[in-house]
Formats: structure tokens, sequence, C-alpha cells
């Protein structure tokens, strides 16, 4: 049995794990398992809700903790149990609706097992496709009207976008202050107001801890603005080779293989075992 160096990796889903066919490859399986077959242990942290990863997570033979929402959830693998969560207020959930719904914006809303969203459009179509999970459609209403009425406290507001106005919609968001909250971008179409106290690098704290491993005994890997904090919280942050610019400023290391080329497999192979 190899000897582990890293105990603990902590992984993106979309664009870091999952390829962009939405299979897992053999290659990353293979080491993905022989890394926990030696003892280390393998975790995701995705922007995906509760229901949209579980299964793809199952799927993939792992077991304890899995971060979902862009931290705000942690959830128990085999049990479902969630064991951690911060949402929005009602209050930042319903100004974050109004100030999409002035731009004219496409608008999701998210529970742990559903989401609802305010259009029915090929944007959502492409978005049911990739998390696998068809939408709970607003559409007699406002968005916001929806949320107020039912005191509904998102895990997070996201607007799907054209990737050339993301940058632009991400800072008239932030502008707004809304209370509690930040402003993050999952993927070049994706923007989302998220709650300020959680994010992917709370959640590679909270994993960390539980399992009893020193930070800098840790590795985190993503491809997005959304995975900067885990990447500067874990003892080694790496950005695959397609990642972002941003995150791979930060980044210790970056994959010459990209999400299409079996990159969770490269840095299990270089970084996951001692010599």
């Amino acid at each position: 049995m190899r000897r582990i160096n890293y105990p603990l990796i902590v992984s993106d889903f979309d664009g870091t794990l999952v390829k962009r066919d939405g299979t897992i490859s053999e290659e990353n399986r293979n080491a993905i398992n022989e890394y926990i077959a030696c003892g280390g242990k393998f975790a995701i942290s995705t922007g995906r809700m509760t229901s949209g990863i579980l299964h793809r997570a199952r799927e993939l033979g792992l077991k304890g903790l899995i971060s979902c929402c862009q931290g705000a959830i942690i959830v128990d693998i085999e049990s479902g149990e969630t064991i951690m969560e911060g949402r929005l207020s009602v209050e930042s959930t319903v100004a974050a609706c109004k100030k999409m719904e002035e731009m004219g914006l496409h608008i999701q809303i998210y529970d742990s097992w559903e989401y609802y969203s305010n259009m029915d459009d090929e944007g959502l179509k492409s978005y049911e496709r990739g998390v696998g999970m068809k939408a709970n459609l607003v559409l007699d209403k406002p968005i916001s009207k929806f949320a107020q009425e039912r005191d509904f406290r998102s895990y997070k507001v996201l607007t799907m976008v054209k990737p050339e106005d993301g940058e632009k919609i991400a800072q008239t968001l932030a502008a707004e202050h809304f209370a509690g909250c930040t402003i993050t971008r999952s993927s070049r179409t994706l923007v989302e107001v998220v709650n300020e106290r959680y994010s992917k690098g709370t959640a590679v704290k909270f994993i960390a801890e539980h399992y009893k491993i020193p930070l800098d005994k840790t590795i985190a890997v993503g491809d997005q603005q959304n995975d900067i904090p885990m990447v500067e919280t874990a003892g080694l942050g790496i950005a695959v080779q397609n990642a972002d610019e941003r995150l791979k400023a930060v980044a210790n290391y970056v994959t010459d293989a990209t999400f299409n080329e079996n990159a969770i497999a490269e840095i299990i192979h270089k970084f996951g075992f001692t010599e």
C-alpha cells in the first residue's frame, strides 16, 4: 500500500472533475479509488445543490462529507443528512431577486432538494441537462414576490448571463451591497449571490476539522472564481489547466491537464502519495 502525502483532497466538480460530456473518466476514478484505498479522504465541493450532486458522489463510491451551494451546505453522503448550512436571509433573497428582475435577468433560487426559475428558456434547459434536475417554474408572478410570500431563505440566488456580460453584471450586483452577501461566479455564464459567511474556503476548513487533518496537509482544486477561497485556504491550492486566469494567479500549482484530460488523476499521482 502506498503512503499518503496529503490526506485530504477537496475537488470542484463541474469543469474540474467531471468531463464536458458529464462523465468521470476511468483514469480519474481509478486514481481516486487508489488514493482512498491507501487512506486518503476525497471530497467534492460544488455550487450544485444537494440533489444535483449527491447521486454523483454516490456513483463515484465516495463516503463522508460533500459541500454544496458554494459551501453553504455540508452533507453526509451515505445518510443524505445536512450537518451544516448557511442560508441567505429572506430580505436578502428578495432584494437580490428584485434587482435581477429590474435587470431583466434569468433568476434561480435554491433549497436543498428543489430550485425555482423565473424563465423557461434555452439557458434553463441547458442547466437542467447539466445538473440532471428539473426546475420548478415561477411564471405567474415575480420570483421576488414568490420568495417573499413563502419566507424563502435561499442558499444562493443565481442568474444566467451571456459570457461577455458576466463581469459587468457581477459588478452591478456587488454595488448593491445586499445584507450579509457576497457575489461570486461559478462559470462564465453563472453569477451568484451567496452568504458572505460561507464559501468553498469555509467548507475546506469544516471538512478538514471533521477528519482532524491539518489545513497545511490538504489539497483543494478548481477552475472558477468561486474556487478561489478554497484554493487560498488549502495547504496546496491547485488550478486545472482550463481554469479562470484569476484562479491560476492565486494557485500554488496549475495542472498540465484540463478537466477533459484527467487533471484529477494528474494531481493524485503527483501530490497524493509520498515518493
